[in-house]
């Protein structure tokens, strides 16, 4: 098991990060009756399914989700995220939940929208779908904060993926660990709870890696980066670096 940074090798050439005002490269289809953000090369064999946060199609998230399209030469992806909550997203007003009213509506968020019984049996008829209808043979999957615990339920056996990312997830369960089996990168932020992702990986059986962004905030990689600093930025980089190196190398 590793745990130290790893020299991207898959995407040597990252496209510039707009800070704000980012101009999304795809469309939106329909997948499972479910509004679908879709990007990437459509003759792309290979396709990555990302999970959002709780707050839905960000810029940040958007612009995610194009650089592991368009970045490595070497494996375009096609890519696709879902909108799982159909157009009712949580408001990011609401976190950090620092007092009760926040709490409240995160907690009944949580429980009318984003419990992950609710959304997990969709993945399989997703991949499905978009396999037959966009000719993708290999997968990918990859979520953000909320979108972390559903990767980690995705990616037991029988699962459709051959590699699987977790950015700074919510969640994380050692008792989740064993039953993982595929490849398997996280990224924590200074907010993940270093105990339980320490259990985890210690309960892992499969190749993997743990790399600790310890001066990131939960959300970096998504809606709650703030792309206008330099350091934000430069760690949202590396973060997608990061994944699309491990995508390279076990897809």
């Amino acid at each position: 098991m590793s745990t130290k940074s790893t020299q991207s090798q898959a995407c040597c050439n990252t496209p510039a990060v707009v800070s704000k005002g980012y101009k999304a490269k795809g469309d939106y289809i329909t997948i499972d009756g479910l509004k679908t953000y879709a990007t990437g090369p459509k003759d792309a064999k290979r396709g990555i399914l990302v999970v959002y946060d709780i707050f839905g199609f960000f810029d940040q998230t958007l612009q995610g989700a194009d650089i592991l399209a368009y970045t490595d030469s070497d494996k375009p992806y096609q890519v696709f995220m879902p909108d799982f909550f159909e157009g009712e997203p949580a408001d990011i007003s609401w976190y950090p939940p620092d007092n009760e009213e926040k709490g409240k509506k995160l907690g009944e968020f949580f429980k009318t929208k984003a419990a992950p019984p609710k959304t997990l049996p969709r993945i399989p008829k997703i991949v499905k779908e978009l396999g037959e209808s966009k000719g993708i043979e290999t997968w990918a999957i990859v979520g953000f904060c909320w979108g972390g615990k559903i990767v980690n339920l995705s990616a037991m056996e029988g699962t459709p993926f051959k590699a699987a990312a977790s950015c700074h997830p919510a969640m994380v369960a050692g008792d989740d660990a064993p039953g993982i089996t595929i490849p398997f990168i996280m990224l924590p932020s200074k907010d993940e709870p270093k105990e339980d992702i320490e259990k985890w990986q210690q309960g892992l059986k499969v190749p993997n890696v743990v790399e600790w962004f310890p001066d990131q905030v939960h959300g970096f990689m998504a809606a709650r980066g703030d792309l206008e600093d330099e350091k934000v930025k430069k760690e949202y980089e590396r973060g997608y670096k990061l994944v699309l190196d491990f995508f390279h190398k076990h897809m």
